[in-house]
Order: structure tokens, then sequence, then C-alpha cells
């Protein structure tokens, strides 16, 4: 049976996961945490993708994508293959990173772009990793609170413009945001 076709067109917006095979690590250590990172970046500027919200833990990956020229599917099987390459090369490895295809669910962005955002960068604390986004290094949070420079992969414009014109303040009113959490439990069914 034949997988079934991505939706993609101009303007799409994506919560993107992938998954390590067989649920391994897919990360050796930070140094393959910013190789991930810059091959992100460069897949952004190839493919003209809007990366608005990211988060590497140790299995898997979350991306909060917008594909200006409907294009996911190229640019995603670029990110994966390049990154398994770059990584099983690094790592005196062979066969794959990832287990399968990577996972795109289409997100409506006027009603649901922030609460996937705050999805995405609250991983670690859901997974009890850490007790606050902001003690996890490899997500979009302290770069999109203010806390420090985003990454080269990162646009914070379009997730700040939601809460304000004056920079500083829209990063206030995301962490405030962030810290008034839904409880998710009933959405994903793990109750």
């Amino acid at each position: 049976m034949a997988r079934p076709l991505r939706i993609e067109y101009d303007g799409a917006l994506y919560h993107v996961t992938s998954r390590g095979n067989a649920r391994k690590s897919i990360f050796a250590g930070d140094d393959d945490r910013k190789i991930f990172l810059d091959t992100l970046a460069k897949v952004n500027e190839k493919y003209n993708f809007l990366c608005h919200a990211y988060c590497l833990m140790n299995n898997h990956y979350h991306l909060l994508i917008e594909t200006p020229d409907g294009n996911l599917s190229e640019g995603m099987r670029q990110l994966n293959g390049i990154y398994t390459q770059r990584y099983n090369r690094r790592n005196k490895k062979t066969g794959h990173v990832f287990q399968g295809r990577y996972k795109a669910i289409l997100i409506q962005k006027e009603n649901h772009l922030l609460e996937v955002c705050r999805y995405i960068v609250l991983n670690p604390v859901r997974a009890r990793a850490v007790t606050s986004p902001k003690e996890w290094k490899w997500s979009s949070y302290k770069a999109t609170a203010g806390f420090e420079k985003p990454y080269n992969c990162l646009t914070t414009d379009c997730i700040l413009e939601q809460f304000g014109d004056k920079k500083r303040d829209a990063e206030k009113e995301y962490r405030g945001f962030v810290r008034s959490e839904r409880n998710w439990s009933h959405i994903l069914n793990c109750e």
C-alpha cells in the first residue's frame, strides 16, 4: 500500500517531527546538535523555509516550519538525508539515523501557531528533563524569549509579532504565554 501524499502548498505551516531509528539517540553530543541546526539553516535558505520554533531532544526533534513555496518534502528529504550522512561520517557509523519518514502535521496558522510553538518549546519540561524551558539549551525558547541571539536557522519575528510591536515587550509577553501552558492531556488523549 502506497504512502499517502503530503499536503503541500505555498504558505503552509507544519509541525514536523522525526524520531531516531529504534528510538535511539540522533545526537551523539552537542556538536551533532550544532551540525543539525547548521544543516537546517542551509535547508531553510535553499528551500525558502521559515523555522518559527524547534526543540532537539535526544532521540527526536520538533520543528515548526512554514513553506512559502510549498516544498516541504524536498527540504525535509535534504535535511534528514544530509544530517544522516554527516552524523554517520562524524560518528563512524552506517545505516539509518531516523526511524522511517518524518511526520508533518499541517497547522492552521491563525488558530494554532502559538499553541504549537509553546508545545514544542515545552517538550523537555513535559519529558522531565528540565523544570523550565529556559534550562534546555537546544530549543528556540531562549532566543524567542530574548535571552540569547537566535540561531541562524530560526526566525522569531512571526511569533513575536503576535505579542506586540515592541520587541522587548513582545518577548516578555511570549515568556508569560509559555508559562501559562494548557493541559494537553485531553488533546493528546493521555490522561
